[in-house]
């Protein structure tokens, strides 16, 4: 398998050998997985993309790969709205809007929220390294849904 036909953009292979990450076909298909994504799925989604290509791999691998991956900030993890862990394939800083009822996350940027100033109190014993928000509430085809109940 030639891996640089897989990606277009040497970005993820780059990354891999700056953080001396072994790569392997599983993990490259792990990534693709979650790279084309457009809804933050959970590591349960992701195994079951892989699985297909892989039947062996277990959950766990999958899983902690995920993990490996939103370490070395090659993808980011989202907490869900029922505390799950979802994965971010844009690790560009941006915030989210999380349905408290399906789940649905949704990216969005504001510039403003980049600029927050965290307390100066909290600063004497935290290193802010980035800046995240995430608003809560119900999407617009939950409120649909609800309307006509």
């Amino acid at each position: 398998m030639n891996i640089n036909k897989i990606f277009k953009s040497e970005s993820f292979l780059n990354q891999c050998r700056k953080f001396k990450l072994k790569i392997t076909p599983q993990r490259i298909v792990i990534y693709k997985a979650v790279s084309r994504s457009h809804h933050h799925p959970d590591s349960t989604e992701i195994y079951k993309i892989v699985k297909k290509e892989f039947p062996s791999i277990t959950f766990d691998t999958v899983h902690r790969t995920l993990l490996t991956f939103s370490e070395f900030n090659l993808i980011a993890a989202v907490e869900g709205s029922d505390n799950s862990k979802r994965f971010d394939p844009n690790i560009v800083n941006h915030h989210h809007l999380i349905c408290e009822e399906c789940g649905t996350i949704i990216d969005f940027q504001r510039e403003e929220f980049d600029k927050l100033k965290v307390p100066d109190t909290m600063l004497h014993d935290f290193h802010v390294t980035r800046k995240r928000v995430i608003i809560a509430g119900i999407c617009k085809a939950c409120q649909k849904k609800n309307k006509s109940k």
